[in-house]
């Protein structure tokens, strides 16, 4: 891994090196927030990653931050940085349109939900809002308001979602900090097919607000380079804040604590399919080479599946309930405007009995204390993150492939979504056609430093995934 002080190109710049640069006045703000944007023009154009971009919002920010770098007084951990945030997160003067035709395009947009008021507190410049689909309900990224978004790798194909505009910008560093969001697995499907890290923390360490249709099923979290990076800005976010209304275990960890030399002592369990998955042979021989890395690093990996099976039709009936919500706020004009697969799931969560959906909260429960008890023998779960490789983009699924609707091809996220466990996607190599493949880490809840440890020190032994240049 590059160290924090050593010069770099602006267009491979970590965060953590960029405040290194700050701070030693190597590097102006300024300077780093005009590459950016310089090369969002170049490149957004056939990635198609940002729904909107402030271009003299950031370069006043940039300004102010370099002002204070000079007089040495940063007003906080990320002064100077430029980030972007999803579309589905309100941010004080930029749009949030949800990716729906069906909201309002005069706003207003005076409020920043907690995670862009912590980020803009912390000196964070804001470069824009990166594209989701409509209200984040599938894996893939398009829509009808901003179009398909692309993967940098092979403009062919889906990023995946629903923060695929988020995964987008991260491979090309089009910004140094992307938030994204995931109640099915919409942080890890695109850092996976994108070739970046990211995490879901442990539910309720990064307030909400206003809340997710998808309830106690969403996380907000990182979608960085390195993981060094997520930990930076999880410092950050993970701060309370009065409006959330699911707020979860206060004690947040100290994300910055170093890891240790080793994994000597650690018990990693490493399932290849859960049991129940098909995954296509190269990515697993990719995700298994990254495994033994961690036997090289003194941790204890055993070959064993968590012993439960497919939660889909769990994790189906709470999201399609969660869809419904949706419904109750748009007329029939506006439900009309609607991607027609989200308001086919939207109306058949509508549908749901009160009785069906009690029952997948008792499943739910018993999911998660099946986990937890798995987790009092295992530090950490891993898989891999995706069964397949990035596909056509435009789709919901793979064309002429066996899979109907998102869920079917994303079953190792969903699941620890009903667990609220903290899982994290981490670039592991590519597969037989050139294309990044996730290592999937998981761990026990509220163990989210044990998560991202493992994944801080394999990152030193893997190598870098760069987008080829186009």
């Amino acid at each position: 891994m590059t160290h924090p002080d050593a010069p770099t190109e602006l267009a491979r710049i970590t965060a953590s090196q960029a405040l290194a640069q700050f701070r030693r006045k190597a590097l102006s703000p300024v300077e780093l927030v005009e590459d950016c944007l310089a090369r969002i023009e170049r490149d957004n154009p056939r990635v198609n990653a940002f729904s909107y971009v402030g271009a003299e919002q950031a370069l006043e920010a940039a300004r102010q931050s370099e002002a204070r770098w000079q007089a040495g007084e940063p007003c906080g951990e990320l002064d100077g940085v430029p980030i972007t945030i999803k579309d589905l997160t309100p941010t004080r003067g930029m749009p949030c349109r949800m990716g729906s035709a069906t909201s309002n395009p005069d706003g207003p947009w005076d409020t920043d939900a907690p995670i862009s008021r912590h980020l803009r507190n912390a000196g964070a410049v804001l470069l824009g809002k990166t594209t989701s689909p409509e209200f984040g309900w599938k894996g893939v990224t398009d829509n009808a308001l901003h179009g398909i978004t692309r993967n940098p790798w092979d403009t062919r194909l889906t990023p995946g979602g629903s923060s695929g505009g988020a995964g987008a910008a991260a491979a090309l560093n089009l910004g140094l900090l992307h938030q994204g969001s995931d109640a099915g697995g919409s942080i890890r499907i695109p850092c996976s097919f994108t070739g970046t890290f990211g995490i879901k923390p442990t539910f309720g360490w990064v307030p909400q607000w206003p809340a997710s249709a998808m309830s106690t099923l969403s996380h907000l979290g990182p979608m960085t380079r390195t993981a060094e990076d997520s930990a930076l800005m999880l410092n950050v976010i993970a701060q309370p804040d009065p409006r959330d209304g699911y707020a979860g275990n206060p004690r947040c960890p100290a994300w910055l604590t170093p890891p240790p030399p080793d994994l000597t002592g650690w018990r990693i369990a490493y399932s290849a399919d859960l049991g129940y998955v098909k995954v296509a042979p190269d990515i697993a021989a990719c995700v298994e080479k990254a495994v033994g890395l961690l036997e090289e690093l003194g941790a204890t990996v055993e070959y064993v599946d968590p012993g439960f099976q497919d939660p889909i039709e769990t994790f189906n009936t709470l999201w399609f309930a969660g869809a419904s919500q949706v419904l109750e706020r748009l007329d029939e004009a506006q439900q009309q405007r609607l991607d027609p697969g989200f308001l086919d799931i939207a109306r058949r969560g509508r549908d749901i009995s009160l009785q069906h959906y009690l029952a997948a909260r008792r499943q739910r429960a018993e999911l998660t204390a099946h986990m937890a008890s798995f987790h009092e023998r295992y530090d950490l779960l891993l898989t891999p993150t995706m069964p397949i490789a990035p596909f056509a983009a435009g789709h919901n699924t793979p064309p002429g492939g066996p899979y109907k609707e998102w869920m079917d091809w994303t079953p190792f996220s969903y699941p620890f979504n009903l667990t609220q466990q903290p899982a994290a996607s981490l670039p592991c190599g590519l597969d037989g056609q050139g294309l990044p493949v996730g290592l999937h880490l998981v761990g026990p809840k509220f163990e989210d430093l044990k998560v991202m440890h493992a994944a801080r020190l394999l990152e030193t032994r893997l190598t870098t995934l760069q987008p080829p240049a186009n």
